[in-house]
């Protein structure tokens, strides 16, 4: 058993970020940028109204005011404002010339027709000046960045409606076991329900990636090989859950072999999730998770998830918290580094969630992140500093 860091460092290094292309601005929200991009345009691109009111010069905020024209957003003014002139105006159109403030409509007394006055004393212009947001050629996202929401606001005010990000990889999800069901059979005796596959579904599914799912295939070597062959030919990643330990009807290691795949990692001094392997032939890679639910979650999150990361350009670091422990954690032994489902608690500390092992699925019900505690540790008193990964 090798330790976790080791099986880390070897999977990443065998993952190679994936070639450009182009996509719609509709279809980019989570892929990762392979380009700076720069604006084209200042923004604003012109002097603009902050809200509907009235443009004048500052110099005749005390006097009354002649309104000379209507700006609605989206025209061009066509008069220059003169002394103890004004303009109303809407927010976001353009102030016309002469003019070097905004009223707010709420700060204005109309005293006749096309005359009005400012009620208070102001001082702030009310005007969006051209550029201060951001000036024509400035970067406005780098290279690398994962595209959210608010990145796809700012793509669009620069006119990059087909930004250039990285290929997303194809990925396959496989589960082994006579004894798995489909989630809506009910399972007789000696069966359970297939979690895995859809768990692991999810989790790509929130990294950005749609997976195929290939089913359940039975613990038979004939069809474990038949799948794996299809799977290594047409897919860059296959995520297979259960077959990897060290049973009778563990076949996919065997399997793997005969198909010619390198197998790079296979079991860690961790826990859950000792027996997970990694394989790769010819730029197609495999995962082999163990078939305990919370084995396989976990594994995804601290290693299949960074692999996945970096298919996709992703180069920020993984954020981690590094937060007191509300109460003492002990544990039998301290052997092996072990991953523990944690809350956060309110006065900012990390509460670790009663667990019960590996096939544990529910104890992730309410967890927020996963707590490492390092191997040759077996007591954790209150308030010492834990490292959690959030979920």
């Amino acid at each position: 058993m090798i330790p976790f860091n080791e099986a880390l460092e070897t999977i990443k290094s065998f993952a190679r970020t994936h070639s450009p292309e182009r996509v719609n601005l509709f279809d980019a929200l989570r892929r990762t940028l392979a380009e700076d991009v720069f604006s084209d345009i200042s923004m604003p691109p012109f002097n603009k109204s902050a809200m509907d009111g009235f443009a004048c010069r500052k110099s005749d905020l005390k006097n009354q005011l002649q309104v000379v024209e209507e700006i609605p957003a989206g025209t061009i003014p066509a008069k220059t404002i003169g002394e103890n002139q004004c303009a109303r105006i809407m927010t976001g159109a353009m102030v016309p010339e002469g003019a070097d403030f905004v009223i707010m409509k709420e700060d204005i007394e109309e005293i006749a027709s096309d005359f009005v006055r400012c009620t208070r004393e102001i001082s702030k212009s009310n005007i969006c000046y051209t550029g201060e947001d951001v000036r024509s050629g400035d970067l406005v996202l780098k290279k690398g960045v994962v595209i959210l929401p608010a990145h796809i606001a700012i793509l669009a005010s620069v006119g990059c409606a087909n930004p250039l990000v990285y290929k997303l990889p194809s990925v396959a999800i496989i589960s082994t076991g006579d004894e798995l069901v489909e989630p809506g059979e009910k399972p007789g005796i000696s069966k359970i329900r297939n979690s895995n596959s859809y768990q692991l579904m999810a989790q790509n599914q929130q990294l950005g990636i749609t997976p195929d799912y290939l089913g359940i295939i039975p613990d038979d070597e004939n069809s474990v090989k038949n799948i794996l062959t299809l799977a290594l030919e047409k897919y860059d990643v296959t995520i297979i859950s259960g077959g990897v330990s060290v049973g009778d009807f563990d076949f996919v290691p065997k399997i793997l072999n005969q198909l010619k795949v390198n197998i790079r990692v296979h079991g860690m001094n961790v826990r859950p999730g000792k027996h997970l392997l990694f394989g790769e032939r010819e730029n197609h890679y495999v995962f082999g998770m163990p078939g305990n639910p919370v084995s396989s979650f976990v594994q995804f999150e601290v290693l299949v998830k960074p692999f996945l990361n970096t298919l996709m350009g992703k180069t920020a670091e993984e954020a981690f918290l590094h937060l007191p422990i509300e109460e003492d954690y002990l544990r039998k032994k301290g052997d092996q580094l072990v991953f523990v489902p944690v809350s956060l608690t309110n006065q900012g500390t990390v509460l670790p969630l009663e667990y019960h092992g590996s096939a544990h699925i529910h104890a992730y019900s309410f967890a927020q992140g996963i707590m490492e505690i390092p191997e040759g540790i077996s007591l954790i008193k209150k308030g010492e500093t834990v490292c959690v990964r959030p979920l």
